[in-house]
């Protein structure tokens, strides 16, 4: 579905009894957003990195330097299960490189959640990871490291992805308007 007048393709409403989970590259949205969406709602908010960071007391960048990339895919994983099985309704902000591992992507297809891609154009990417700069595979090449994550995390987002949202010049009050139309 395509912003920003898709609706939820089984008939019912993402935001009466379902978990919504946002998807999408480092640097769209996905934190802002869920944090006025899960107000909005009056809903628990989940962020994957703040959960890995509660639950290791690590930073993100403290365990991709100590434990390595696939520690923190592992650590990525438990933590969509442990939102996904939370028994009331929620808001989860995924991690960005959620929809690598086949096992997450299944489990958002399983779950009764409603999944928005919140998608920007990397331009728009680079931008704003400058201005916060504490992510590790981005340390290097920031812009040419984007494009290729883009290029190839594209069609993982499609496919796991209910609805999609642009994010890209619009505030976080209009972006969650739109997630809410999305999946109305």
């Amino acid at each position: 579905m395509t912003d920003p007048s898709a609706s939820a393709t089984d008939g019912r409403d993402c935001t009466d009894d379902r978990h919504v989970v946002l998807v999408g590259m480092m640097g769209a949205g996905k934190t802002s957003v869920g944090r006025a969406l899960a107000a909005q709602l009056g809903r628990p908010l989940f962020d994957s990195d703040e959960m890995i960071e509660e639950r290791t007391g690590r930073t993100v960048r403290e365990i991709w330097a100590a434990d390595g990339e696939s520690a923190f895919r592992t650590l990525e994983t438990e933590t969509l299960l442990d939102a996904l099985a939370a028994p009331e309704p929620s808001v989860i902000a995924a991690a960005g490189g959620i929809v690598l591992a086949e096992a997450n992507r299944r489990a958002l297809a399983e779950a009764d959640a409603y999944v928005v891609w919140l998608v920007a154009s990397v331009d728009v990417l680079v931008d704003r990871v400058r201005r916060g700069l504490h992510r590790p595979l981005l340390d290097d090449d920031p812009e040419g490291t984007l494009r290729r994550m883009y290029a190839e995390r594209e069609g993982l987002y499609q496919e796991v992805a209910d609805g999609v949202v642009s994010v890209d010049h619009r505030s976080v009050g209009e972006v969650t308007k739109a997630v809410l139309r999305c999946c109305a």
